[in-house]
């Protein structure tokens, strides 16, 4: 079997375009891949145009851990984010091509599954009024659906320091999204890497009565130093990696033990297999995963293989019944959260199909996401209030 060429499709909101590639065959089959850029999807697309002639074409889809050597170091340039995660949309199509011809679903190409089933936090679901009241009601609608684990940064625009009003303020968001949910749904308080290592400190301190279950990127991802200095000083469990693509770059992460949960993006950092050999690692500092996810249906599916397959995987993050859940439909068989809950699939490959004419609904955009830009927790970019 032969790699024949590439079709890539983005699907558009305000706030993101998730861009789907699919990699069709000389036998008929097509797999499928997806990633989420942040204001680089025409940069994407356009390497991947580039890759498709110089290393994707007449490939075989089998040789999985060939071809992503190819791309990753065939070009000579260090890979960073676009390139590691074009590798990402190829690699994780090939295991969809490799799991359809062999009729078994990716999980067990991997090892086989470890568990049954993959717990869901959901986020997204404070696109709201940013008042306690309205944050409140939200997140009863989030349990509501049968979720037990929700995420929030209720930081505003914080960045560096963070002052009194604006923390008082930012509490009240905390306590009443904690009396919303009760204790036993799990809270993730998210930093986006906002602060400086005294504010994160400080902050964290404030919000430790309310449980939170992680405290994720505190400082900014480029100073190791600086999140260890955090580390030191709060006494709740830490996460971080978003924003490392390339899963050597976790080295010195793993060394400083700074943190207790990894968050590598699958669409980011090479996809399933490059994630695989990440969680087992981490297992062997004692460390848990959780991918970042903020992709469709496609990227969703993909974690879930890691997920299912990883002793050391603890949760998955989803947007997609909360933040413009309609794009849901441009996939069949997209994995559905019951009782807080992703369910094992027994479908080949991915489990998942591209509905193209579905995508088409939603043509690429000039999405934003600016985490400095106030009101960007609803997720509507200024010009498309």
């Amino acid at each position: 079997m032969r790699i024949t060429g590439i079709t890539t499709h983005v699907v558009g909101t305000p706030w993101r375009n998730l861009t789907y590639v699919q990699v069709h065959t000389d036998e008929g089959i097509t797999g499928v891949g997806e990633t989420r850029m942040l204001g680089h999807t025409d940069a994407l697309i356009g390497y991947l145009h580039e890759a498709q002639a110089n290393h994707i074409l007449g490939s075989d889809p089998f040789a999985v851990e060939d071809l992503v050597r190819r791309m990753k170091y065939g070009d000579y340039g260090r890979a960073g984010e676009i390139v590691m995660s074009g590798i990402a949309v190829i690699e994780m199509a090939c295991w969809d091509i490799k799991g359809k011809a062999l009729g078994v679903p990716v999980w067990q190409l991997l090892g086989g599954k470890v568990t049954d089933r993959v717990k869901a936090y959901a986020n997204g679901w404070y696109t709201t009024e940013r008042t306690p009241e309205a944050y409140h009601k939200a997140a009863q609608e989030v349990v509501a659906r049968g979720y037990k684990a929700l995420k929030i940064d209720p930081f505003g625009t914080g960045h560096f320091e963070l002052d009194h009003e604006a923390t008082l303020y930012s509490v009240s968001l905390i306590e009443a999204v904690r009396d919303a949910i009760g204790p036993e749904t799990e809270l993730m308080l998210e930093m986006h890497g906002r602060f400086s290592p005294s504010t994160a400190v400080r902050l964290a301190r404030e919000l430790a009565p309310f449980k939170p279950a992680w405290l994720e990127e505190p400082v900014p991802p480029e100073n190791l130093k600086a999140l260890e200095k955090v580390a030191a000083k709060v006494d709740m469990p830490l996460a971080t990696g978003e924003r490392i693509h390339d899963r050597i770059e976790f080295r010195e992460l793993f060394e400083s033990q700074a943190v207790d949960i990894i968050q590598p993006d699958v669409g980011h950092i090479g996809g399933i297999w490059e994630t695989r050999k990440l969680a087992a690692t981490a297992e062997t500092h004692y460390m848990l995963v959780a991918p970042h996810n903020v992709g469709g249906p496609v990227l969703t599916a993909a974690s879930l293989q890691v997920g299912f397959t990883s002793p050391n995987f603890k949760i998955l993050e989803h947007f997609n019944d909360f933040a413009d859940a309609e794009i849901k439909k441009v996939v069949k068989g997209a994995p559905q959260v019951v009782d807080g809950y992703f369910e094992l699939s027994h479908e080949p490959g991915l489990g998942v199909e591209l509905d193209v004419d579905a995508a088409a609904e939603f043509p690429q955009q000039q999405a934003r996401f600016d985490l400095w830009a106030d009101g960007w927790e609803q997720r509507k970019p200024k010009g498309t209030q």
